[in-house]
């Protein structure tokens, strides 16, 4: 007990004091992650609008599958962008394996899959209306698109907010197409994985009180967010 206590007050003085390696680690967690969310984000809500506004061959299909893909486990994916870029694999000669670029293609293809799925919900419960009225009274469709999208903002929020919290906090893909290695590829989750099976609970447990923190935060923001959804529907 007397050893667990003097950890965490060990992590709150690593967290206060500005460890360099603590918040470097934590520094390119957030970098990879971030990245990875706003490259999937554009790409994830057009293909959202076309699913939810357009009828067209295979679309049942295509919106099964990226339901399908929402839950596929990190360490598939992980698995997968590993065999590709190995150097026996297709995608070998590119040199990404155990790079930062490899860790964000890999949350990419966590994320894009829930952010196509929630953002076609709520692209789904919008008013047609709105996107009809638009082009009615003459806008071009981007400009109509963009009418739209802020119709549904607090929809699509939640889902950029959930997509990064999905990202943020995984550790099979990191871990796999990444390599933890350490001021080059080590984030959140895997320094905790092996800090902790060294015994070093201290760091293990100041990374940890970021990603609770990081978690209440999400939760609450998207509380807050579904809030005013209500408010104003």
């Amino acid at each position: 007990m007397n050893d667990l206590r003097q950890a965490s007050f060990h992590a709150f003085e690593l967290l206060l004091s500005g460890d360099g390696e603590i918040w470097q680690i934590i520094t390119l967690s957030f970098r990879v992650s971030l990245t990875a969310i706003i490259v999937a984000t554009p790409l994830a809500l057009v293909i959202a609008f076309f699913l939810a506004f357009y009828r067209f061959k295979f679309r049942r299909v295509l919106i099964a599958l990226f339901n399908t893909f929402m839950s596929i486990p990190a360490v598939i994916v992980g698995l997968t962008l590993y065999l590709l870029l190995s150097r026996s694999g297709p995608l070998g000669d590119l040199k990404l394996l155990f790079t930062q670029d490899a860790m964000i293609i890999g949350q990419f293809l966590l994320c894009f899959p829930l952010l196509v799925a929630m953002s076609h919900a709520a692209f789904q419960a919008a008013d047609r209306r709105a996107w009809e009225t638009a082009i009615t009274l003459g806008a071009r469709p981007w400009r109509a698109f963009f009418t739209l999208m802020y119709e549904v903002r607090f929809g699509l929020i939640s889902a950029i907010v959930a997509g990064f919290g999905r990202v943020i906090a995984e550790i099979g893909c990191s871990m796999m197409v990444g390599g933890n290695i350490l001021h080059l590829t080590r984030n959140i989750p895997t320094a905790i994985a092996l800090e902790t099976s060294k015994g070093e609970f201290a760091e293990g447990i100041a990374l940890g009180i970021v990603l609770l923190v990081l978690a209440l935060g999400l939760n609450i923001a998207i509380s807050i967010i579904q809030g005013k959804g209500e408010v104003h529907a």
